[in-house]
């Protein structure tokens, strides 16, 4: 059900509930990396998601490569798959940024393919993060607006 209200849904306070929302993603994504739970890479991400759906929390498709059709196919199967499987997507902008917070380079010195980011539950318990719940709100109320697949930019730091 979708009670948003009016200030919930434009004006001034939008655009300092996406620098929230962005914010909150950070945390997540800085939090999930040391405890092993991010996959990165659109094949793996793949891999896991027919592997394990119940366990992936959050799924991120980066928004800097529109104009790659193969890739662009990959995420339309992704987001059917997790809107199947009740897994929240974001868009993510800014996949510098990314890169900063998950490193950007495996082990070896190659560059991580940040097309597609998976969050997972930890091996001990599932997560019980304020920001995965503000980042799982933000994803609710955008699919109340018809949004399936809202766009977050990570601020340069």
């Amino acid at each position: 059900m979708c009670n948003m209200t009016f200030e919930e849904t434009g004006g001034d306070t939008s655009s300092e509930r996406m620098d929230s929302v962005a914010k909150a993603l950070e945390e997540i994504l800085s939090s999930a990396l040391p405890q092993g739970c991010i996959t990165v890479g659109v094949y793996e991400a793949a891999k896991s998601l027919n592997a394990d759906p119940d366990n992936v929390v959050l799924c991120l498709l980066a928004t800097d490569d529109e104009e790659d059709v193969a890739l662009q196919i990959h995420f339309t199967l992704i987001q059917a798959f997790c809107c199947e499987n009740d897994i929240n997507i974001l868009r993510v902008g800014n996949t510098r940024r990314l890169a900063e917070i998950l490193g950007g380079v495996k082990p070896g010195g190659e560059p991580m393919d940040l097309h597609c980011v998976l969050v997972t539950n930890p091996q001990s318990s599932p997560w019980k993060d304020p920001a995965l719940s503000k980042v799982n709100r933000f994803c609710r109320d955008s699919r109340c607006l018809d949004q399936w697949v809202p766009v977050i930019n990570l601020p340069d730091r």
